[in-house]
């Protein structure tokens, strides 16, 4: 389906800014442009006298604390932002140790900063009632791939080791990203089942990239959408990977693992109108294979970066409220159980769960695809426990 209005808002106020192609660009400057989300401050500053009511400028939403921790890294001291929840006296002990999460940005790995993702870290914050911690990585082409991703690995065992300095409780420890962040985040429980540390509790993956291949569905069917188009991608890989044949590693294209078996349960948020699309519905559906629990929502009629636009996009603040939901099924201890117990028959006639080709019949032992509630004025989106794909 094309873009909702506020969805095609937002894009014609991001394409309003009149920036040349990113290509085209060094990485020093691109780190300049505007993002998504000061289109969204501005698509709010110019049509909020088209609203009557509901709608809200998009001031940081309150959490109850924000701190700063320099921590050491592989190459370096690194810097975590750490969004504390207001405790609900009525509902917890002030003292009780509190879940946590660490929090990769998207950019992928060369733009995007703490600031341009604050948003999201907010609302997870405060949705899922726990303390997140976000990292500012190393970033490419002046820190080549797999720097990141060890950044990302350092700040997960920092956080497992001085989570009680965090008044968090290091059996409750997940991990989540966005795009490039949502692949650091997927690396991390490689590198923790791989290295034989505890893993995390559970990942959240906001349409992360997961292969350096560029010919899927997706990528085809969207190679020039916005604000995220092929020849986008096809840059951020340039500046990240030392070289191409780097991106066949496991570390920068999880896709290729070849054993996806022991990583936590996972929840995958996917939007239609992204390049990235069906290699994130491609990664849910092996983790499937490989008997880890998932959760895959597809959000039609919107794009990449939609999740941090919570302040115009209906779709965002369902999608914050699914994430939050599976975090605390990870925290909870019964993500597996509960996430098997939540899936429902779709009726006959029932939207399958993804644009690309209609999936094959599942076996007779595989979890019915599931649709969730579709409440009037949210997204109508469509969840799933992915069905097997047909043998090679």
């Amino acid at each position: 389906m094309p873009a909702t209005d506020q969805m095609r808002g937002v894009l014609d106020q991001l394409a309003g800014f009149g920036m040349p192609p990113l290509g085209s660009l060094s990485p020093e400057n691109a780190r300049q442009l505007p993002t998504p989300h000061d289109a969204v401050v501005e698509y709010i500053a110019r049509h909020t006298g088209d609203y009557a009511t509901g709608i809200v400028l998009p001031e940081p939403e309150p959490v109850g604390r924000i701190a700063h921790r320099v921590i050491p890294g592989p190459g370096g001291d690194l810097l975590l932002r750490i969004y504390t929840p207001a405790v609900d006296t009525t509902s917890r002990d002030g003292d009780a140790l509190l879940p946590v999460v660490v929090y990769y940005h998207g950019g992928g790995w060369v733009i995007g900063n703490l600031d341009a993702y604050d948003a999201s870290c907010r609302a997870l914050c405060n949705a899922a009632g726990c303390v997140v911690c976000s990292l500012a990585y190393r970033q490419a082409p002046e820190h080549k791939y797999p720097a990141a991703a060890e950044d990302a690995y350092a700040a997960y065992q920092w956080v497992l080791a001085n989570a009680a300095s965090l008044s968090c409780d290091a059996r409750q420890v997940a991990v989540a990203g966005e795009s490039a962040g949502g692949n650091l985040a997927t690396v991390v429980c490689l590198m923790a089942r791989d290295k034989g540390t505890p893993l995390p509790v559970y990942q959240l993956l906001i349409y992360p990239v997961c292969d350096a291949s560029f010919d899927t569905p997706s990528y085809q069917e969207h190679a020039h959408a916005q604000p995220l188009d092929k020849e986008a991608m096809i840059w951020f890989f340039t500046q990240y990977l030392p070289s191409p044949k780097r991106g066949q590693e496991a570390y920068a294209s999880p896709l290729r693992e070849r054993n996806l078996a022991g990583l936590p349960a996972t929840s995958i948020i996917a939007a239609e109108i992204d390049p990235l699309r069906s290699e994130g519905e491609a990664y849910a559906r092996r983790l499937r294979e490989a008997g880890v629990p998932v959760i895959y929502t597809l959000f039609p009629g919107v794009t990449h970066e939609f999740f941090g636009m919570a302040a115009v996009l209906p779709e965002a603040k369902q999608a914050i409220g699914d994430a939050a939901d599976g975090l605390r099924m990870g925290f909870s201890g019964q993500a597996q159980v509960r996430m098997q117990q939540a899936q429902v028959a779709l009726h006959a006639d029932a939207a399958v769960a993804s644009p690309e080709a209609t999936p094959p019949t599942p076996p007779a032992n595989t979890p019915p695809i599931s649709m969730p509630r579709a409440t009037p004025g949210t997204a109508n989106t469509v969840q799933t426990d992915l069905p097997h794909s047909p043998s090679a």
